[in-house]
């Protein structure tokens, strides 16, 4: 099977050829930690997680590395904001961020590593690009000079004469042009810092992932991946100074972005507070449904945010799972379906991939015999595995509690006081209590057996 990706440097879906096939190398641009990811986070996590999850089938290592920054000025802002330290910060932050993308079903990265345990490295880098000319000193700064780099601005496909002169904020004296980026700044006493040959300070956000990028895949690697916002002018930078302190022609063979997540058609981010953090979703929603929600358009088009969206999510999910409801679910000698496996080849067509579970489920209502409808559910299941999906128990799905809803020791004990109402003909307290369950989202579902639960 072939893989064909976007690639964002060339504009244009190309076949993916490895570097080398046993051994895949992917970097992805991780979360800067000082405040909960909002639910524009995690799309690129999902959207990283299903690729990795393709990777794995077709190659047979893949090297996953997703940093964490844990140096920047917007964790520098919420300590002094807070008056809580910059470390209980970020430690606080990065927990609360894996618990939500857990949450969501996202596979770990294989090496996680984080920014304050790279700055010799760093240090190391730009000193390279001191050497090359490609970098200068100006008080107590050390500046990339874009000038320096000829194919500056090709990821993003931007002209450097447009960019300096479309520029938004006053030209900071000590650089010598306008789109030069910073690799060092100092740091007065009551900031982060580090000894550095030009003084103490701190490390430019750009240089960090260039550095750890290097140490865990090398100076060129195959896939480079993140929101669509991180092309320029982080993405466009990272391939600057790599490129010119390395002497390659590429950082990463592809470049993979997913789009925005909006709402009411304007990007979702913690700036303009538009936003919803995963934390406060899962209060309401199981998080396979946050993340079913983030696939409902091409991982390359906006997505809009709503609770319409959300709540097809939800149904969507209650019907596949109860598909394969009271069937035994072996999937160990089963295959996957070829029509999922070619939609998500085709540069990740989730939507496609998802329509193909939909027919495997309407296989599965449409026929009563026993085999077929188990053989389809299989299938089901095990195709559904490459996009995060359902991996539960179809009997545990449809009683899942959320933090803000009962427990299923709770519903237990209340339908068996509805049972003895019912035994003692006690009609109106059954009624009660059903009604009790219904506005608590738990509807009942009486047979000859007994009476089973699921929430709606």
């Amino acid at each position: 099977m072939s893989l064909y990706l976007y690639n964002s440097l060339t504009r244009q879906k190309e076949i993916f050829t490895p570097i080398a096939p046993q051994s895949i190398g992917m970097y992805v641009c991780g979360p800067t930690v000082y405040d909960f990811a909002h639910i524009g986070n995690a799309r690129p996590v999902v959207v990283i997680d299903i690729l990795v999850r393709l990777l794995r089938h077709l190659y047979p290592k893949v090297t996953y590395v997703r940093n964490i920054t844990d140096v920047d000025d917007k964790i520098n802002a919420a300590s002094l904001k807070s008056g809580e330290s910059i470390a209980a910060i970020t430690q606080r932050t990065t927990k609360a961020y894996h618990e939500d993308m857990d949450a969501l079903g996202a596979f770990l990265p294989d090496i996680e590593p984080r920014a304050t345990d790279h700055i010799p490295e760093m240090i190391k880098m730009i000193e390279i690009l001191i050497t090359g000319e490609y970098a200068y000193i100006e008080q107590n700064h050390v500046l990339f000079s874009v000038k320096q780099f000829p194919r500056y601005g090709t990821l993003s496909n931007r002209n450097l004469d447009e960019m300096r002169a479309g520029a938004r904020v006053e030209v900071a004296p000590y650089k010598r042009d306008a789109a030069d980026f910073v690799l060092w700044k100092p740091s007065t006493h009551d900031l982060p810092g580090w000894d550095s040959p030009w003084g103490r300070g701190r490390p430019g956000w750009h240089i960090e992932c260039s550095a750890m990028g290097e140490k865990y895949l090398g100076h060129t690697f195959d896939i480079h991946g993140g929101g669509i916002d991180l092309i320029f002018p982080h993405h466009e930078n990272e391939m600057a100074q790599s490129c010119c302190a390395h002497d390659t022609t590429q950082l990463a063979n592809y470049w993979l972005h997913n789009g925005h997540v909006t709402v009411n058609g304007e990007k979702m981010s913690k700036s303009l507070g538009n936003f919803l953090t995963v934390r406060e979703l899962r209060r309401d929603y199981q998080g396979e449904v946050l993340r079913l929600a983030l696939m409902m358009s091409h991982y390359r088009q906006p997505l809009d945010w709503s609770n319409s969206q959300v709540k097809q999510a939800k149904q969507t999910l209650d019907r596949l799972y109860n598909a394969m409801r009271g069937l035994n679910l072996d999937t160990s000698a089963e295959k996957i379906d070829p029509l999922v496996m070619n939609a998500l080849a085709d540069d990740l067509n989730i939507p496609l991939a998802l329509s193909q579970l939909h027919e495997l489920a309407n296989q599965i209502y449409k026929t009563s015999d026993i085999i077929q409808k188990t053989k389809k559910a299989i299938l089901l299941k095990k195709s559904a595995y490459f996009l995060g999906l359902l991996q539960q128990d179809p009997e545990s799905w449809f009683q899942e509690v959320g933090t803000d809803q009962l427990d299923s020791a709770t519903i237990e004990q209340l339908i068996q006081t509805r049972q003895n109402a019912r035994s003692t003909r006690q009609f109106a307290e059954s009624d009660r209590i059903r009604q009790l369950l219904l506005d608590q989202g738990i509807v009942l579902e009486d047979s000859p057996t007994g009476t089973t639960w699921r929430r709606s």
